[in-house]
């Protein structure tokens, strides 16, 4: 099977990094959200990043306006039904991911594999929600997108082969590195690194530490570029509830509880960089 057109459901942080990434490899890309306020913010993020590319001599702007051009952005989900590859990057939230694979499901043509970038969440049950699970895979980029290299390719229990062979091959035409995962909560990235980060912020809760000296610690203590807190706040401190809900959910294992200061923070609105406001102040 030739990959020609690639879809993208969601133009948010993770969205449009990999419409961004698809249309530099040379792809046609679709992007899709729920209006056209978010897409059009999720291209103008796309365009930002390439004119800052351009300016660092890194593309021409003829390279910026080809990746550009190769990009069409749509309100509507039925414009997936034209390409022959889709990735989910919505919302971590299992609900919303399966509506959205039960109707992809009746909008593409049988042949087109349906990814999805959740972060944490068993393909297997995301594949149980279609006609097609052989054809489901979890293509986890990480963020930013454009910069980071590694894409974690998770086979769901009912994943075929073929599916994961056109995936691999398709993470390397991006530029990226892949790394087979098996379909366990959190996969490899998040099962090691979210704990990680909600040990950081019991550190935090039981002031053990302020922010900037947890942080400080893990930077130069552990050679991390950034430490766990600013992270969190990079990653969403809803997304890094939900991750954790997820691995608590799918193993029963106490060592996976999230603190309760990460939920206060969630209920307060407090969400990290995108609210302006988590463990810093932006």
């Amino acid at each position: 099977m030739s990959v020609e057109s690639f879809g993208v459901i969601g133009s948010g942080q993770m969205g449009n990094g990999i419409a961004q990434v698809v249309a530099t490899s040379g792809l046609q890309v679709v992007m899709s959200d729920i209006n056209t306020e978010f897409v059009a913010k999720g291209f103008a993020a796309i365009e930002k990043n390439l004119n800052r590319s351009v300016e660092k001599g890194k593309i021409t702007a003829e390279d910026r306006d080809s990746t550009l051009g190769r990009i069409k952005t749509t309100t509507s989900l039925e414009d997936m039904g034209a390409v022959d590859y889709v990735v989910e990057a919505a919302v971590e939230r299992e609900d919303l991911k399966f509506k959205i694979f039960q109707d992809l499901d009746k909008i593409c043509p049988p042949h087109v594999i349906l990814g999805t970038n959740t972060s944490s969440i068993p393909i297997g049950r995301i594949a149980a929600q279609t006609s097609r699970p052989e054809k489901v895979i979890g293509m986890h980029f990480m963020n930013p997108v454009p910069i980071m290299k590694l894409v974690e390719v998770i086979k769901g229990i009912a994943t075929s082969q073929e599916t994961f062979d056109i995936t691999w091959e398709l993470c390397q035409k991006f530029g990226k590195t892949p790394a087979e995962a098996n379909d366990f909560p959190g996969f490899i990235a998040n099962r090691i690194l979210l704990p990680m980060i909600n040990e950081a912020i019991f550190c935090l809760y039981q002031s053990v530490g302020k922010p900037e000296d947890i942080d400080t610690v893990m930077k130069l203590g552990m050679n991390h570029p950034m430490g766990p807190l600013a992270l969190a706040d990079l990653i969403g401190l809803d997304t890094c509830l939900a991750i954790m809900e997820t691995l608590y959910d799918g193993f029963k294992d106490s060592k996976y509880r999230p603190c309760p200061l990460l939920r206060k923070y969630v209920e307060a609105g407090w969400l990290g960089r995108k609210s302006g406001r988590g463990f810093y102040q932006y």
